[in-house]
């Protein structure tokens, strides 16, 4: 299926689109514009620190306003768009997937990581004061280290995940429900698999056995996660498909349910209204108006 939204990597975001740098960390008042579109893919994780002022974030359709003191996470292959800001100190952290692996090919530490890769979640993470102060000092630590002529990758590798470290300690501590580990890195398996898949309108159990496990241990994952079943996710995540399609292109509502193999037009209408409350002709108008005229 191709991808209606410009993928972008690292390099785009400091206007070197051939710089093929896995990592930057660049200061707001520093950083020159990016020169890509509203609303963007990111091949990369992006982190935003805010120290003062605050700015209005948008990942597909959901809205955030980041206050002074907090981290706002984006992942790759969510749609972003960099709403309005008053002015801001702090800045942005960009890594790629193999920066944070150190090039190992098991994703088991990163998916780890209950904030990145979660639609399910708030995206935005306000500190405390003194959390934030220590937050801080580590990103202050990785600036220093990547001013630096004679830089060492390895420490500004190592002083980053001490950073998501924190970043998952403080979760813990303020949301002391336990999620385990193994249904976390499931989860996230699950869905890994389910972004090469959801448009082949697939069955729960088709992805149960892509995992080698049972559907009935998918459910219990989905869960524990999301308080979702694995159907609940798969359809939520052909909708979203279909609002980026009917607020983006000018594709007839008919060419959309064909393309995310939906049986027909008017099952299709019926399973978008259902998540959404809105007919797709409804949703396409009032999207459209919101987000096309920017």
């Amino acid at each position: 299926m191709k991808d209606i939204f410009q993928m972008y990597n690292i390099g785009h975001f400091i206007n070197q689109p051939h710089n093929p740098t896995e990592f930057e960390i660049l200061r707001f008042d520093e950083m020159a514009e990016p020169n890509v579109d509203d609303f963007h893919k990111h091949s990369f994780y992006e982190i935003l620190w805010t120290e003062k002022g605050k700015s209005r974030q948008i990942i597909d359709y959901n809205e955030y306003e980041v206050k002074p003191n907090s981290l706002f996470f984006i992942s790759p292959n969510q749609v972003h768009h960099f709403e309005e800001w008053k002015p801001l100190s702090g800045g942005t952290i960009l890594f790629s997937e193999d920066f944070y692996l150190l090039n190992r090919s098991n994703k088991d530490p990163l998916f780890e990581l209950s904030f990145l890769d979660n639609l399910y979640s708030n995206p935005c993470i306000e500190f405390t004061k003194k959390s934030f102060a220590e937050v801080s000092n580590l990103i202050y630590q990785i600036e220093a280290e990547q001013k630096r002529k004679d830089r060492n990758t390895s420490i500004i590798q190592a002083y980053l995940h001490i950073l998501l470290a924190q970043v998952q300690r403080y979760i813990d501590t303020i949301n002391p429900t336990i999620v385990s580990k193994k249904y976390l890195i499931q989860f996230k398996q699950f869905k890994q698999v389910l972004e090469d898949h959801f448009w082949e309108n697939k069955t729960a159990n088709y992805y149960a056995e892509q995992l080698h496990i049972t559907q009935h241990h998918l459910n219990l994952i989905c869960k524990a996660i999301t308080n979702n079943t694995a159907t609940d996710i798969i359809r939520a995540r052909s909708i979203l498909e279909a609002k980026r399609l009917l607020t983006f292109t000018d594709k007839s509502i008919a060419e959309i349910a064909f393309e995310l193999n939906f049986s027909d037009g008017s099952y299709f209408a019926k399973t978008f209204k259902s998540f959404t409350n809105h007919t797709p002709q409804d949703f396409r108008s009032k999207m459209s108006e919101k987000y096309r005229t920017r």
